[in-house]
Order: C-alpha cells, then structure tokens, then sequence
C-alpha cells in the first residue's frame, strides 16, 4: 500500500521550499467556528474541535481569539458564522494534475471567482463539480511518533481498526482508516503509549502524475501557492509526484 503519504510528504517539502505558515489567523478561526457548529462545544466531547484548536494552537493562534470562535459557533457570540459553509471545489493544474479545494465560505461567489483567477493565471482550470473527486478517496490518517517496535505498531493499529500503516521516517509512520473511525483510532494508539502527532482527514489518490520538467513544476507549485494563500481555501490537494531534487531547484 505503499504511496498513500507521497502528497503529504510533497507539503512538507513545500514548506520547506516556501517557508510560510500554511494557515491565517482567519482560517484557523473558521475551522474552530465550522467544528463547534456542527457539535457541542466542550472540545472533550467534540473530536473535530478538539483537532482543530491543537492545531491552531500549534500554528499560533491566541487563546482569546479561539475562545472566541468556540462561542461564535455555539452561537453565544454575534457574528456571520452562521453563513459559513464547507464547499469542495475541483479543477486541473498544469499538465492535466487533479487539485481538489476545501472550502469554509459564506459568498460562493466571491470564492468561486477567486479561485478562477488563480487557476487561469497560473496555467489551470476550475472544474466543474466531479471533474476530479473521483480519482481521489478520503481517508482518516494519524501521525504517529516514538515507534521503537513496527510489531507494537500493528498490534495497536489493529486493535483501533486500521486499514493500514506506512513508515514515513525513522520512528514516524503514518497510520490509516476510514473517516469515521479516526478518533477511535487516535484514541487507541495514545492509550498504546505512541505519541499522536496530528489526526486529519485527507484525500489520497489512486494514480498520480509525475512531474519533471522545471517548468511544470513551477507553474504548478505557484499555483497551489496561490490557492492556499485565499483566505476562503482551508486544504489543497493533488495528486502529483515530484522528486526532492526538483523540489530544491524550485526553491
């Protein structure tokens, strides 16, 4: 099963390259607004709240600024946040790669045509709805650190009912499963004694395009820059393949 981490390995070379936080203020707020919305707003009892304050404490975000999105979406606070709503949108990057866009909006309009102009301006197309979701499947993914023994790891995935794990580096694996069972699976594998770095939904793809000339690949990492950098986008994925060494040179 080997391939299913290669776009999360490609992020992270990104950043590197980029060297940018991958997130504003603005829309780690709206993730926290969007989870409490959507559950009750103790992040005990909420796992999609609790993931998404960790995070956003991780990348910086006051504790005043996330207590007060908690409150935004559990309604106790005035504000627009009733009118977000989580879009997927779908289009092609350079040389035909599929880019998929996750979206927390409240004007369609305005992200819509925003998301146009990045991809026209840097040798794209927005799709229509479809055009490219079905090369992709969503999968629930933990990141697991301090794995000493891969037997231990297996025991544990099992027992929280993974599908399967990869080994991304020395003692760092990531470790899959269906979306619903994700926080069963975080869950188990702390109470195993691993330390669970991230718990995160993420689409994977089931062929990937390679990319090798410069150009391409410039384009097309410029294109995903552009992307993420709309204050609407919260995730940006594709399904491509680029070496390290391409990786430096666009850096």
């Amino acid at each position: 099963m080997a391939g299913h981490s290669k776009w999360a390995n490609i992020k992270r070379q990104k950043a590197v390259v980029d060297a940018k936080k991958g997130k504003t203020f603005t829309q780690w707020s709206r993730a926290i607004i969007v989870a409490a919305r959507s559950g009750v707003r103790d992040p005990a009892g909420n796992f999609q709240l609790r993931t998404a304050i960790e995070k956003a404490k991780a990348a910086g975000l006051p504790n005043e600024n996330i207590e007060r999105a908690i409150a935004k979406g559990g309604g106790t606070l005035s504000g627009d946040s009733s009118s977000l709503e989580a879009i997927r949108y779908e289009g092609y990057g350079p040389g035909g790669v599929a880019i998929l866009i996750e979206a927390l909006t409240d004007n369609r309009n305005r992200t819509a045509a925003d998301l146009r102009v990045a991809f026209s301006k840097n040798g794209g197309n927005l799709g229509e709805t479809g055009c490219v979701s079905w090369m992709f499947s969503q999968k629930g993914v933990c990141t697991v650190e301090r794995i000493v023994d891969e037997e231990q790891l297996l025991e544990a995935s099992l027992e929280g009912s993974a599908e399967f794990y990869e080994m991304t580096q020395e003692q760092i694996a990531e470790v899959f499963t269906e979306v619903v069972n994700l926080e069963n699976l975080s869950q188990t594998l702390k109470q195993k004694g691993f330390g669970v770095t991230d718990a995160e939904l993420r689409w994977i793809s089931a062929n990937n395009v390679e990319v090798t000339a410069p150009d391409q690949a410039r384009s097309l990492l410029k294109l995903i820059d552009s992307l993420e950098s709309l204050e609407d986008v919260q995730n940006v994925t594709a399904n491509f393949d680029m070496s390290e060494e391409l990786m430096a040179v666009m850096a």
